[in-house]
């Protein structure tokens, strides 16, 4: 499934809240590529595109996350500050939800893969947090040619 198809299952309400990861296939450019944003924000959910390029380390994803959700106050100082960042986003409303697309996450994977497990698992716990509200969250993980285990993959 592309990521086109997967914002449609999720607009229509095909797609549970989670994390899920697909594959695409290697276009040249198409890392990137923000088109989607548009299209999820016209259905009313809020979205977020982190480039896993910038991000090799715990600091340099956080950092990242801090720019890309515009968290108000100090980047978050660790994992726990990130997920109540994650879990409130009250400085974001959205009106149906929350899409996060995250690419290049094979670069923090590659880097340090603990950190990898410990976004994974901030992911889950801010997903768990808005599961059950108007306005629940799901991450998509993009990938060429590599996965993650334990993260299900879009058919």
């Amino acid at each position: 499934m592309d990521a086109n198809r997967a914002l449609t299952a999720l607009i229509e309400g095909r797609l549970a809240p989670g994390v899920y990861q697909w594959r695409t296939p290697p276009v040249p450019g198409a890392i990137g590529d923000t088109g989607w944003t548009g299209r999820a924000e016209e259905a009313g959910l809020r979205a977020f595109h982190l480039d896993g390029r910038r991000a090799r380390d715990k600091e340099s994803f956080l950092r990242l996350c801090s720019e890309v959700f515009d968290i108000p106050g100090p980047p978050p100082g660790g994992w726990d500050d990130l997920g109540d960042g994650l879990a409130d986003l009250s400085w974001t409303p959205a009106k149906s939800g929350y899409l996060v697309l995250y690419e290049s996450w094979s670069e923090l994977a590659d880097a340090d893969q603990r950190s990898l497990r410990a976004v994974l698992d901030v992911f889950a716990r801010a997903i768990k947090a808005w599961r059950d509200t108007s306005t629940p969250m799901t991450v998509l993980m993009s990938s060429v040619g590599v996965e993650v285990a334990g993260v299900p993959r879009l058919a």
